[in-house]
């Protein structure tokens, strides 16, 4: 089974990533996770959050994997057991000594390599296997000949990333967030300052600014090498992203392994991602080195998209009535499409909007309003409404 891994950045996320295909879901605690500005969870809600999953079949890796200082080990032999107690199916680490950690405290929880380790050789694979590591995160820096060499040559359980930010510097080995506003990027503290625009007298600005990983090319060729798992990045996304992102790729590669992917489908799955992230996306490093169309240099526009119109909270199956929670402007006359994971997404023009007491009003313009709209093909809760930009079949 070739595993599809979501991130969550909360118990929301982790819902809708569980609901629209994930696999696997990966977020971190309060203390020890890269991600610091997330929501994250705290003890009780990684408990209750690994049961939530275990009940939908899918399985939960946890992030421990900060660079450790040595102020920063406070508190960890007791959180690794509880980990391993509650049972979450991996700890995902860069630091040999957590690594080391879990090995002397006798935990049996398996050991995810992360990408932070920045491993791209099977030497350093066999070195970590010694330790106990049973899954290599490759570095995001990883070429396919890369990959398919560690595929032939180890016996350990390979995941790669196929979507998502990608970081300036080598697999997140960036000081700059350090230098510039003194805020960690290997303590979970990063600033984005690669997202940052830097003046440059008498030219225009300089970005350092890589474009977002994008592999719905590749995905078919990473399948036949026997990639294990396949990561989305985005812990502090929107439901909006990871449901869209989750949903493109399951299709993608369910599509793929049962040989039912028509001409056409992978450039509209192409189109879809790329709507719903603020930065253009490529391969990146698998099939040649980075160069100018990988990069921004001089200047970019990141514009949030108001595709996301409404989440589907109840459908009234006897009159076809969608409750919808209003997330972006939409107004009689508008085309938009409705996608979830239980229907093919359809196009729907919009004839007559009601809001709570069932009276007719010609827009949707107050964030969260409650409104009603006749769909006369059932939808269930947590389906979304986007803005109508292409027709799948356009691209058949």
């Amino acid at each position: 089974m070739t595993e599809l891994l979501a991130p969550a950045g909360d118990f929301e996320r982790l819902r809708f990533a569980c609901l629209y295909g994930a696999d696997a879901i990966y977020f971190g605690g309060q203390n020890f996770s890269l991600r610091a500005n997330a929501k994250n969870f705290n003890l009780e809600e990684i408990k209750e959050a690994t049961k939530y999953a275990h009940r939908l079949n899918k399985k939960v890796y946890i992030t421990v994997n900060i660079v450790f200082h040595e102020s920063d080990f406070s508190g960890l032999n007791e959180y690794l057991k509880y980990l391993n107690d509650i049972k979450v199916d991996g700890i995902i680490a860069s630091d040999i000594a957590v690594i080391k950690r879990i090995k002397a405290l006798g935990l049996t929880v398996p050991i995810c390599l992360s990408t932070q380790a920045s491993t791209l050789n099977k030497s350093a694979i066999k070195f970590w296997q010694n330790l106990g590591v049973t899954r290599v995160v490759l570095a995001r820096e990883a070429s396919r000949d890369t990959v398919s060499l560690i595929k032939k040559e180890t016996d350990i359980e390979v995941e790669t990333f196929i979507h998502g930010a990608m970081c300036t510097s080598f697999s997140g080995k960036c000081v700059l967030s350090n230098y510039t506003t003194k805020r960690d990027s290997n303590r979970g503290g990063c600033a984005q300052i690669c997202r940052w625009n830097f003046a440059v007298e008498n030219k225009p600005d300089l970005t350092i600014t890589p474009k977002d990983l994008n592999m719905v090319e590749f995905i078919e060729d990473q399948i036949k090498i026997g990639v294990d798992s396949f990561k989305i990045e985005g812990r502090m996304r929107s439901i909006y992203y990871v449901a869209t992102v989750i949903l493109a790729y399951r299709r993608l590669i369910d599509k793929i392994k049962d040989n039912t992917l028509k001409e056409g489908e992978k450039e509209y799955y192409l189109n879809v991602l790329n709507r719903c992230a603020n930065r253009e996306s490529v391969p990146q490093f698998y099939n040649h080195l980075p160069g100018v169309n990988e990069q921004y240099y001089s200047g970019r526009e990141e514009l949030s998209n108001q595709d996301f119109l409404g989440l589907v909270i109840d459908y009234d199956d006897k009159n076809k009535i969608a409750t919808i929670e209003q997330r972006n402007y939409f107004a009689i006359g508008d085309e938009v499409q409705f996608f979830a994971p239980d229907i093919e997404t359809f196009n729907f023009k919009i004839n007559k909007i009601y809001n709570e007491a069932f009276e007719e009003i010609d827009v949707a313009r107050h964030p969260r309003m409650i409104v009603k709209l006749e769909v006369p093909i059932p939808l269930s809760k947590d389906s979304f409404m986007r803005l109508k930009t292409f027709d799948k079949k356009d691209f058949l």
